[in-house]
């Protein structure tokens, strides 16, 4: 095997300031994106919410037709 080398210290520092720069980048990013993540999620749950009780609707429509003396 090849010993391990000595990384320059300016190296070292580019790796590490780079680490700290994206750990910085995307925490800001993610505070950026959580509410939008979270308006959407309120807005799909709405959506669901309204079609299934359209759904219902239409599912309580056919069965009272369904049911009717009148066959």
């Amino acid at each position: 095997m090849v010993p391990p080398v000595q990384v320059s210290p300016l190296i070292k520092f580019g790796r590490y300031s780079a680490l700290i720069i994206g750990m910085a980048y995307g925490a800001k990013r993610y505070s950026y994106l959580k509410p939008r993540a979270e308006e959407e999620r309120r807005i799909a749950a709405e959506e669901k919410k309204r079609l299934d009780e359209l759904k219902r609707i239409e599912r309580e429509l056919a069965e009272a037709q369904d049911d009717s003396i009148l066959k």
